[in-house]
């Protein structure tokens, strides 16, 4: 069977192969600290499930001290000039947005065909990984298809990663990092606590002031953690399911999916989401570095609001 272990091994060796270009790359002078990063992360997804609590923690702490001490740079991978860009865009035209269009395609065609495919009467693909699988599967293929298109050394879309990943740096590892947080804080009991908080401050007798406050409590806990996946777990266990599912009997797979976009809501709202609101406010240049996140509050409130409606009116049997 199919399972995370052949995406863990891709992603390991993509690691990998960034690690020894940025050694290779003298243009970068961290060049060396670029290397024992990504080489870091590559051994994280190829021989994490080996190494142990304990082993990981020291990888953890490794990452942390060659991005805190300021090891990491960004070279000058060997790619197209802009000229060269500018030509094939308007060579190809519309036929460049094939690639990226790709991945999505492939991505929900995979997650439902590998649920119904098998061999010798066993699935071939892992059900509840179906999607990241087939999320895989599509970066590999578009990948191909922009070889074909735009007739690249072999080489091009590994630099291109590296350079992009040099761009982002640390920061996209955060919501790795984060979720694993957010699991450590559920294990601590963090999530009990702020139940009984929930209790002792919702008027519980109210199904829509409890709702209010689960989706309240993702985007804020969000907020503050920086990271969807960190807030789900720990408000979850202390709001949702004591209160939203067993009180009121609400539908679990409702109650979660808009409680995660209620967390996502906080994401558009903290610069401690450094990859989405700080990274690209850096890319692009912009004086101001929150003009991101001032752009993005209107709407992360408004859709906070629609949530807590949505939540209401669809979680629950009439």
């Amino acid at each position: 069977m199919i399972g995370l272990p052949l995406v863990y091994l891709i992603a390991g060796a993509m690691f990998a192969a960034f690690a020894l270009l940025s050694a290779g790359d003298r243009t970068n002078a961290r060049r060396w600290g670029n290397a024992a990063f990504w080489a870091l992360v590559s051994v994280s997804f190829l021989l994490g499930d080996h190494l142990g609590d304990l082993g990981n923690g020291f990888l953890v702490l490794g990452l942390a001290l060659l991005a805190g001490t300021g090891q990491l740079g960004v070279g000058a991978p060997k790619s197209t000039t802009p000229e060269e860009r500018q030509i094939l865009a308007e060579k190809l035209g519309v036929r460049l947005f094939l690639p990226a269009l790709v991945i999505p395609l492939i991505t929900l065609i995979g997650t439902f065909a590998f649920k119904a495919m098998t061999l010798n009467g066993a699935p071939l693909v892992e059900a509840k990984h179906a999607t990241l699988i087939s999320l895989a599967l599509a970066a590999i293929v578009a990948a191909i298809l922009a070889q074909a298109l735009f007739k690249q050394p072999p080489a091009s879309p590994l630099q291109e990663g590296r350079r992009l990943m040099d761009l982002v740096g640390w920061a996209a590892l955060l919501p790795q990092m984060l979720a694993a947080l957010g699991a450590v804080f559920a294990l601590a009991g963090v999530g009990k606590i702020i139940g009984d908080l929930a209790v002792a401050w919702t008027p519980v007798d109210s199904r829509f002031a409890v709702v209010a406050a689960y989706c309240l409590g993702m985007a804020g806990f969000t907020i503050l953690m920086g990271n969807a996946f960190a807030a789900f777990p720990v408000m979850t266990a202390g709001i949702a399911l004591p209160l939203v599912i067993g009180r009121f009997g609400g539908d679990p797979a409702v109650v979660c999916a808009i409680g995660m976009l209620s967390g996502f809501c906080g994401t558009l709202l903290t610069p401690l989401a450094a990859n989405f609101n700080l990274v690209p406010a850096a890319l692009l240049q912009l004086k101001d570095r929150y003009g991101v996140i001032r752009a993005q509050a209107p709407t992360a409130v408004l859709m906070l609001v629609i949530n807590m409606v949505l939540m209401n009116v669809l979680a629950f049997r009439v």
